[in-house]
This record gives C-alpha cells, sequence and structure tokens, in this order.
C-alpha cells in the first residue's frame, strides 16, 4: 500500500455548500490538515534523538501505569517537560498500535517529527483531546508535510501499519464449546507468499474491513449514493476500507454545528467540546450520531473527512515460527454487544470470526515485540500467567521451546469462565504436559462453583513454589486485560513474594520492581 500525500491545496466543502467565507475557509483548512495527518509515516528517532527530546528521561515515569487513570497521570506529570506530559497522555499499554510505545510516540510528537496526534487506540478520544490541549498550550512546532509524509513506503513491507504485505486466510475454528458465554476463534494464515516471518512474543497486525451491514446503515442514513467518487473510490469503498465507524470523532460533531443552527448546533458544539449534553455521548458512534441529527444535511466529501481513519488492530501471535514456518495463528475474541437496542460489532474480530474467507488475501504486519519475549539462555524457567485469550503468546512460547528443545521448565497459569467449554487447547496443553514440555498447569474456573476462582488466586495458593522459581532466576509474564487482571496478578505477585520471602510490603514492591527492570517480569497487556 503506497501511501501518497495530500494535495494541500484540497478544497473539501463544494461552493453551494451553505457556509460563510468564514467557515468554509476554516473547514477546508481543518479537513486538508487531517487529510496530511491521516496518510503520514511514521519516523523512528535515533536513540540519541530521543534522549535529547526526552528530556527529563530519569525521572522514572511513575504515571506508566495502565490501570491508572488519565486525571491521575496527568497529575504526576505536572511540571514536567511537554515530551514526559505527552507521553502521560498516552494509555500506557505500549501495545505498539500506533508504531511506537508510548514514550516514543510522544517524543516524535513534541520534536514535530510526527503530526499525527490520533494513534492511541487504546486513548481513543481521552488522549486525543489531552494531546491536543498539551500541544496547543506548549506551543510546540507542527510537524512539517515534508517530514510526515512520506513519497514511498515506510520500511520494509509488512514490517509496518503504513506498508502491510497480502497473507493467505487458511482456516478458523472455534475453541469454545457448547454453553460458553463467549465466541472464540483460532484463526490462521499462510505466510509463505509475504515473506514475512516472526518470533514470538510479537504481534499480528490485521487491516480489516467494516462490516458492510453497518457500511450500509451509514450511508442510508447519509442519504447518500453507496456509489458516489470520492478520488477515485467509491463512498461505499471508502466507508468499508477507509474510515472508522466506531465513535464518532469531535469533527464530524463540529462539522453537524456548521450545517445545523439553534439548539442543535449548540449540542453539536458541545459534543465536539468533549460534553454530553443529552446522556447519550456512550451510544454516539458514526450511526448513532448521524441518527441523533438527522436533519444535518452532509456532504459525502465533508463526511468522510470528518471521520478517523480506520485503524489495524493488533494480535498476540499464538504460533512460533520455529515449530510452523511459514504459518501463523491468533486467538480472537469475537466481540459482540449491545448499546441499548443496536447491536455492536468488533471490526477485526468479526471480519476473522465470519467475514474473511479461505483464500482472501489480507493486508498485514508484523510489529516486533517491544520488552516482551522468551529468555535468551533456554535453560531460564519461565512462568506465564495468560486467562482467556491472554494464552495466545503462551501457546507460542511452549511450541517455540518445544520445537527448539528448550530445557528450561515451564509453568502455565491458565483461567476462564468454565472447565467444559472454555478450555482453549486443552488436548495440546495436556499433551504437552506429558511430554514434559510443560512442566505446571494450574487453572481457574470462575463461573465452576460458588465463589469465582481466578489465575491469581491461584498464583497466591501456590506461593511457596512460584517464590521458588523465582528465586532459581525464573523469568514471569503476562498476558490480558491492562486495567484489571494484569494489576490483578501484580498485587498477587507481591502477596507472593511478602509472605514467601519474608519482607515487607515495600519490600515486596520492590522486589517486583527489581524484576521488571531486569526483564524478568514482562507484560502484554490490552
Amino acid at each position: 500500500m503506497t501511501v501518497q500525500a495530500p494535495n494541500p491545496l484540497v478544497q473539501v466543502l463544494p461552493e453551494t455548500a451553505p457556509f460563510s467565507e468564514e467557515q468554509r475557509s476554516w473547514l477546508n483548512g481543518f479537513f486538508a490538515g487531517l487529510l496530511s495527518l491521516d496518510n503520514a509515516g511514521v519516523t523512528a528517532l535515533s536513540p540519541a534523538e530521543n534522549a535529547a527530546v526526552m528530556g527529563e528521561a530519569d525521572d522514572g515515569a511513575p504515571w506508566h501505569d495502565p490501570a491508572m487513570a488519565i486525571t491521575d497521570r496527568m497529575q504526576l506529570a505536572e511540571g514536567k517537560p511537554l515530551p514526559r506530559k505527552l507521553f502521560a497522555a498516552m494509555a500506557q499499554q505500549d501495545c505498539g498500535q500506533c508504531g511506537y510505545v508510548c514514550e516514543t510516540y510522544s517524543a516524535a510528537i513534541a520534536e514535530g517529527k510526527e503530526g499525527r496526534l490520533n494513534l492511541c487506540a487504546p486513548g481513543g478520544k481521552e488522549t486525543l483531546r489531552q494531546l491536543k490541549a498539551l500541544m496547543e498550550e506548549g506551543g510546540a512546532p507542527a510537524a512539517a508535510p515534508t517530514e510526515v509524509v512520506p513519497s514511498a513506503p515506510v520500511g520494509p513491507i509488512g514490517r509496518s501499519r503504513e506498508n502491510p504485505a497480502l497473507a493467505t486466510f487458511l482456516s478458523r475454528h472455534k475453541l469454545n464449546g457448547e454453553g460458553s458465554e463467549k465466541e472464540t476463534w483460532h484463526v490462521e494464515f499462510d505466510l509463505s507468499e509475504s515473506g514475512l516471518d516472526y518470533i514470538v512474543g510479537d504481534a499480528f497486525g490485521i487491516v480489516a474491513q467494516n462490516d458492510p451491514r453497518l457500511v450500509d446503515a451509514v450511508i442510508a442514513l447519509l442519504g447518500a449514493r453507496p456509489d458516489a467518487d470520492l478520488g477515485g473510490k467509491s463512498l461505499r469503498e471508502k466507508l468499508l476500507a477507509d474510515c472508522g465507524l466506531g465513535p464518532a470523532p469531535d469533527a464530524l460533531f463540529q462539522l453537524i454545528s456548521y450545517v445545523t443552527g439553534g439548539e442543535t448546533r449548540q449540542k453539536a458544539k458541545r459534543l465536539a467540546a468533549g460534553e454530553d449534553p443529552d446522556s447519550d455521548l456512550d451510544r454516539l458512534d458514526v450511526l448513532g450520531t448521524l441518527h441523533k441529527f438527522s436533519a444535518a444535511r452532509l456532504s459525502p466529501e465533508a463526511f468522510v473527512e470528518a471521520l478517523d481513519p480506520l485503524q489495524p488492530r493488533l494480535y498476540s501471535i499464538s504460533s512460533s515460527c520455529n515449530a510452523t514456518p511459514g504459518r501463523i495463528s491468533l486467538t480472537v475474541d469475537t466481540v459482540r454487544y449491545k448499546v441499548g437496542s443496536r447491536p455492536r460489532w468488533g471490526v477485526a474480530s468479526t471480519f476473522l470470526g465470519e467475514r474473511v474467507q479461505r483464500g482472501d488475501k489480507v493486508p498485514v504486519y508484523v510489529q516486533r515485540a517491544h520488552g516482551f519475549g522468551l529468555p535468551s539462555n533456554p535453560e531460564t524457567p519461565v512462568i506465564m500467567c495468560g486467562p482467556g485469550t491472554g494464552v495466545a503468546p503462551f501457546r507460542a512460547f511452549l511450541h517455540d521451546r518445544k520445537a527448539t528443545g528448550a530445557k528450561g521448565k515451564n509453568w502455565l497459569f491458565f483461567g476462564h469462565q468454565r472447565r467444559a467449554s472454555d478450555f482453549f487447547y486443552e488436548d495440546e496443553l495436556n499433551a504437552m504436559k506429558q511430554e514434559g514440555v510443560l512442566t505446571g498447569l494450574t487453572l481457574a474456573w470462575s463461573r465452576d462453583g460458588k465463589e469465582k476462582i481466578y489465575v491469581q488466586d491461584r498464583m497466591r495458593e501456590r506461593g511457596a513454589e512460584l517464590f521458588a522459581w523465582l528465586e532459581q532466576g525464573a523469568h514471569f509474564y503476562v498476558c490480558g486485560d491492562a486495567k484489571r487482571m494484569a494489576k490483578d496478578v501484580e498485587r498477587a505477585m507481591v502477596d507472593v513474594v511478602a509472605e514467601h520471602g519474608g519482607r515487607s510490603v515495600d519490600d515486596a514492591v520492590a522486589y517486583v520492581a527489581a524484576l521488571k527492570k531486569a526483564g524478568r517480569y514482562q507484560a502484554d497487556v490490552y
């Protein structure tokens, strides 16, 4: 996929649109700016550049905690240089979806080398608004188009979101049994024609398409022709492949405020400013917004330019290139829920779970892991904690250790709702245990008894053995929900160290912090 530089003189609004000259000038400039941001490529910082721009890089980044609210993070960053404040505004997951990690994305923005402020997918609008406010307050230089809009693809093909490769979809099979409340799929792709490889711990980027049902509903409410030409693509093609149709962006509310009047206009302006005048913001995705403001008449061109770009989705890889060269697998929960009476669907999860078909070519890329991977010494023991789809990278770890003949011990903590229907990869995990590849398999089921049992409860129950493994040099890994599960696991680890290591709580916290600093406590969270 070649990234094209936008025309800086683009006129988004038709001359017949009902705006004043001042409004027309503002909107055309605004949307031209969005074009330049949305099509920009990632510019990586060298270590020297990063150190220079980060200023107080030795402050410990106390806000670097994905479970911490943004208000608390910003308070901790008060008085810091702009790059550190920008860092605090990020989602703190280091998920790589932006093409950076939180710290280097912040540095690139502060340097003016990255103009796109909307790349933090986990942070969403909350992060975007905070970044905009910080940039306005800091008076930081805007990135020049030549710095952020490449004339050629960025990096090798398949190694970045800007330049994906094509992989062939092979298969999916459901991992849940009858009676499960979840819908989880084991998904496989053929990489043989893409030239891609990977190492365990890496993530796989999927450039999915929106659900056609949602796209058609949006077009119907917009009152436009599906085949309306938008720069060589039809409106329907643009909405399928290029535009995010999730939470309505502020720019859409701003646009609506310019084509409506009276109370309707005031509500749109308040929504654009982050307010919630009718207490319905949680229902205002793009379709919900068009329904709420059905009197607004938006041109397809202006509407599309007001939308956020459709972001790729990253998934932890659940296979090993050493075990199955040329193939890659993912473990994917299909996201389906309701807001009011309306069904909502996860973009990539339903794309992988139902829409993509065997033999289809899908744009993909490999996102190299940042501080998450097997120890370099194959004899080092590893402890893995991955409930639900968090088991994905640890299935990869186990297959890799088996394929390479690594002698280190392996202990997996896995949990889910019900053993009968939610024990993912049960046969192969039990086989690995019998073969001696998996030294320990500790299970937790939260819906099988009167009391809910989670992986962190099992950690406390096996605390003496767990601490002994750590003292023997084991690496500890956790994968899963950043806000709750990962934090609960960390608390359990502190409790284990305090009780079985004979330490005070403060000393146990310091012990866990030392494990993290040494790269022996690693997290892959989302």
